[in-house]
């Protein structure tokens, strides 16, 4: 029994049970005992590995496509230059690196960074130490006088997320209690008329489960009001879909799935994350949001093929091979191409991010 499960324990016997969001909540941010507190997660020696930590290709094109939109937006001669969860700073230092050559671009960045563990602050701070990042615990003291720039990738599914089962007399919250042995377990809540989920009654049957996410629509508020009145353009980058349908809270160690009670705060815990919410929240506060499209579209429309052949000569052997197995990682239908997708914001009046053509 790890000392959350304990905490949480505790909680639980005083209290009475705790929904699924303060259960994601404590596990991922608990002060002293929380996964990003505790846990060097990223890589293959930890419990999943992101795009950026795949290929610098990621980065690069990320870049360039954040640059091209500032360009279209008329290059204004400063900009937030912002990122959400930046986890080692790998994306950053790519885009960074990419875009050294566009003329004005990197005089104009501000750099800002939403992370809220201070030890992944320390790791980003060693791998951008010429770029002096300003850091923010959350999205609401980002600057709201300069246009904004926001990349967002594999943020969103670790955001804490509520679950609801309908009922023929409304919704039963799933919850977090303890078993009569006093182990963690799922439960429901007694049935009630919830008026939030009003909208879904159309679209499902008693039984069905449901899943929200306040704590993302209201980043997106936050993101897409600053967008609207001040400029710039956000990417969200994620897995997940375009409406919310059945229980996706999972758990991930070591690159493999496990049970998401048994060990509190020793686990990664995600869910897939609802684009259509996002957007919905996006356009109520002013923004236009792209079609939603599929990461491995993306990066072909951006060039990714080009690049990867430029990047392949010269390599031979397992050089070689990891750069190709890379490539199809990031792009192929069967693996991360079409599980992750890509929604752009941008102001009314602007075009869309390259690679999210209409």
């Amino acid at each position: 029994m790890t000392e959350l499960s304990k905490i949480l324990r505790r909680q639980i016997e005083a209290t009475g049970p705790i929904t699924l969001a303060d259960y994601m909540s404590a596990c991922l941010l608990h002060p002293k005992h929380g996964y990003y507190t505790t846990q060097d997660a990223l890589g293959v020696d930890g419990d999943f590995t992101t795009a950026p930590e795949i290929s610098q290709m990621f980065g690069e094109l990320i870049g360039l496509c954040l640059a091209q939109s500032w360009m279209d937006q008329g290059a204004p001669d400063r900009f937030a230059l912002v990122e959400l969860g930046p986890g080692r700073g790998t994306l950053i230092a790519d885009l960074l690196r990419a875009t050294v050559q566009v003329p004005g671009f990197h005089a104009a960045v501000d750099l800002h960074l939403v992370e809220a563990s201070a030890r992944m602050r320390s790791l980003q701070a060693a791998a951008l130490p010429a770029y002096h990042p300003t850091w923010h615990d959350t999205v609401e003291t980002l600057p709201e006088d300069i246009p904004i720039f926001v990349m967002a990738n594999e943020f969103f599914d670790a955001l804490p997320i509520r679950q609801f089962q309908r009922d023929p007399k409304g919704w039963r919250e799933v919850m977090v209690g303890l078993s009569e042995t006093g182990v963690l377990q799922r439960g429901l809540s007694d049935a009630a008329p919830i008026e939030a989920l009003n909208s879904r009654l159309d679209d499902t049957q008693p039984g069905a489960l449901v899943e929200t996410c306040a704590h993302g629509t209201a980043v997106v508020d936050a993101l897409a009001r600053r967008i609207a009145t001040q400029g710039g353009m956000a990417l969200f980058i994620d897995y997940g879909g375009w409406h919310s349908d059945g229980d996706t809270f999972q758990a991930v160690r070591a690159h493999r799935p496990v049970d998401p009670f048994a060990e509190p705060g020793q686990a990664d815990l995600t869910a897939h994350v609802d684009f259509e919410a996002l957007a919905r929240a996006a356009l109520i506060a002013g923004c236009t949001a792209s079609q939603l499209t599929n990461q491995g579209v993306f990066l072909e429309r951006l060039g990714i093929t080009p690049r990867a052949q430029s990047l392949a000569k010269g390599l031979t052997g397992e050089p070689l091979a990891a750069h190709v197995a890379a490539h199809r990682r990031l792009t192929h239908p069967d693996e991360m191409g079409s599980l992750f997708k890509v929604l752009g914001l941008y102001p009314v009046n602007e075009s869309p991010p390259p690679g999210l053509d209409p």
